[in-house]
C-alpha cells in the first residue's frame, strides 16, 4: 500500500504586504512572503536562530480577504500543500519553484482596521472555500 500526503503548516510573519493579482478569467491570487523562524540548540551547546522564507500562493475570495487585513508583520498561520512550478525565461533559460499553495489562511494576533491601523486581538480565519470567518479570541 503507498501513502502520499502532501499537507503544509506554516505559522509566521509576512515580509511585506500581500501582492495581488488577478488571472485573466478575473480570480484573486495574492502572493505571501512569509518568514518562519526555528530556534534549536548547536552541538556547541548554544541556542541558534535561522529563518526560512517561503513563498505562500493563496486564490479566490481568500486571496481578497488577505489583501484587506494583512500587512507586512502580521502574524499568520498556513494551511496547504506543497507545489512545484516550472518556466523558461526570454532568454530560453530553465527556473523553478517551490511555492506553498494555501487552503486555509489563519490571521493570529491584531487584525488590520484601516489603512496601517491595528485593533483588537483576534484569531480570523478565511476557509478554503472562501468565505471569511472571524473568532473573538
Amino acid at each position: 500500500m503507498s501513502v502520499n500526503i502532501n499537507k503544509v503548516f506554516l505559522a509566521g510573519n509576512l515580509t511585506r504586504d500581500p501582492e495581488m493579482r488577478f488571472i485573466p478569467s478575473g480570480t484573486a491570487v495574492a502572493t505571501l512572503r512569509l518568514a518562519v523562524n526555528r530556534s534549536y540548540t548547536g552541538r556547541d551547546g548554544n541556542r541558534k536562530d535561522e529563518v526560512a522564507y517561503v513563498t505562500v500562493v493563496v486564490w479566490g475570495k481568500q486571496a481578497q480577504v488577505c489583501q484587506e487585513h494583512l500587512k507586512k508583520g502580521s502574524s499568520v498561520m498556513i494551511e496547504g500543500r506543497l507545489q512545484s512550478r516550472s518556466w523558461e525565461t526570454e532568454e530560453k533559460e530553465k527556473r523553478s519553484a517551490m511555492e506553498v499553495v494555501a487552503e486555509r489562511v489563519h490571521f493570529l494576533g491584531g487584525r488590520r482596521t484601516g489603512p496601517g491601523g491595528e485593533g483588537s486581538e483576534s484569531s480570523n480565519t478565511t476557509t478554503e472555500e472562501g468565505e471569511f470567518e472571524y473568532d473573538s479570541a
